[in-house]
């Protein structure tokens, strides 16, 4: 198989969906000589912040000199972003191999019935080119929720809860208790847990610690102050458990600070635990840790801002950051968010400091016809200077003709839409499936 085949055969387990449960990621590790068993993880999960404080994590750990592991989902412009060995993406050779490896086990399942979904393929991949790669850590980020989430096989040495809010309902339950049940379903007998969870999910999150003897982390805004910033960096003091620390970061957005906060006390637990890092190596690491797709500003004059904000309390934030962070005549909005996403609510939070709404939609299957978009600025009430633009490409260039050097471009709603802009900005995704 070439590379392109690989992702084809891959891509083919989209249609399966998403289907909660460890019942054939566990079969399929298990035929693997369960792979994830051999690794030292950092199991990450919460509704936002998870990317970027598994980043964070992976960044200081190769600053401290350990081959370091981050696997992260969805991917923005390349499948191989979501595997990475110390800043280096897995190579299509690698891919083939894994899956040469790989697909006779899932063969076999779909004969009997039990044929994983896409992210259950990639999770045991990830796992097993760690393995075979054999890093010191492997910081792993969830996909949906955590108890029946295809990487909750893991026996970790920490888990991060990064924060709770609403999000996949469906899945997940119709209140934060509910969602915080089935996040702190990744917590294990008697390894720590970091958290910046509040008040009722706080005590969920608590609660399940206590049964399985793990002592819980709590980080409070208190622990975090921003010092200084600008649209090319910010600096914050972060108190851990076991020192105060002054960190510059590349990563925008104020709320960077509790995703620095819940880095710094993981990182502090692997300490006791026996990991030599300096002060130096979490200061570079910080300062080095790069997410793209997250508040980037990928050129200037007008400003074209990138921000994944894919659910309500995401595109808040961004909200709060526009507001605090920039000064600009007009905020030029693209913004194109997936149908199974609380898009009333997350418009509701960006259109009143929007002054032009470009409504448009990504490739993905999922995505939300720009039609709908339209009617529900209309039903909040927002239903002034709104165009509708097929394509992200289209778009970007229709909000280029209306934008002075003066206005800010923000293209957000869904990472799906990020990455698509990305491609068209930066350079071109030469993957030929689609994602």
């Amino acid at each position: 198989m070439d590379s392109n085949e690989t992702l084809r055969w891959l891509y083919s387990f989209k249609k399966f969906g998403s289907k909660l449960g460890l019942e054939r990621i566990s079969y399929l590790l298990d035929k693997l000589d369960n792979p994830q068993n051999q690794i030292n993880i950092i199991h990450v999960t919460g509704t936002n912040g998870k990317g970027s404080v598994c980043k964070f994590i992976g960044s200081i750990l190769q600053k401290a000199g350990y081959k370091v592991g981050v696997y992260i989902s969805p991917h923005l412009q390349r499948f191989s972003e979501r595997i990475v060995i110390n800043s280096k993406e897995i190579s299509n050779k690698d891919i083939i191999l894994l899956i040469e490896k790989i697909k006779p086990i899932v063969e076999e399942m779909i004969t009997h019935g039990k044929t994983p979904t896409f992210f259950e393929v990639v999770t045991s991949m990830a796992f097993q080119f760690f393995c075979d790669c054999k890093v010191d850590f492997a910081v792993i980020e969830v996909g949906l929720g955590g108890r029946f989430d295809a990487t909750n096989v893991v026996n970790p040495i920490v888990s991060v809860i990064t924060n709770i809010s609403l999000e996949h309902t469906e899945y997940l339950g119709e209140d934060i208790q509910s969602i915080a049940f089935e996040k702190a379903g990744i917590i294990k007998d008697n390894a720590p847990v970091i958290t910046a969870a509040k008040n009722d999910a706080l005590k969920v999150i608590k609660k399940i610690a206590q049964e399985k003897n793990s002592p819980i982390i709590e980080v409070k805004k208190e622990d975090w102050k921003r010092i200084s910033h600008n649209t090319t960096h910010q600096e914050f003091l972060v108190q851990g458990r076991l020192k105060e620390y002054r960190v510059r970061t590349t990563q925008l957005g104020e709320y960077q600070g509790e995703n620095i906060s819940i880095t710094i006390n993981t990182i502090e637990q692997l300490q006791m635990k026996g990991a030599y890092v300096t002060d130096e190596n979490i200061i570079e690491g910080v300062f080095t840790a790069f997410n793209p797709g997250r508040m980037e500003i990928i050129s200037e004059n007008p400003i074209i801002l990138l921000d994944g904000a894919h659910n309500p309390a995401a595109m808040e934030q961004l909200r709060i950051s526009l507001g605090k962070d920039f000064q600009f005549n007009k905020l030029i909005l693209i913004i194109g968010i997936l149908k199974d996403k609380d898009f009333k609510k997350m418009l509701s939070f960006i259109a009143p400091i929007s002054d032009i709404k470009i409504v448009t939609k990504s490739n993905n299957i999922r995505a939300c016809e720009p039609s709908v978009l339209r009617n529900a600025f209309n039903d909040i009430g927002y239903d002034n200077n709104i165009f509708t633009v097929e394509s992200i490409p289209d778009a970007i260039e229709y909000a280029k003709s209306k934008a002075h050097n003066n206005d800010i471009i923000c293209i957000s709603g869904s990472l799906f839409t990020v990455g698509e802009a990305r491609d068209h900005l930066v350079f071109k995704n030469k993957e030929i499936v689609e994602y």
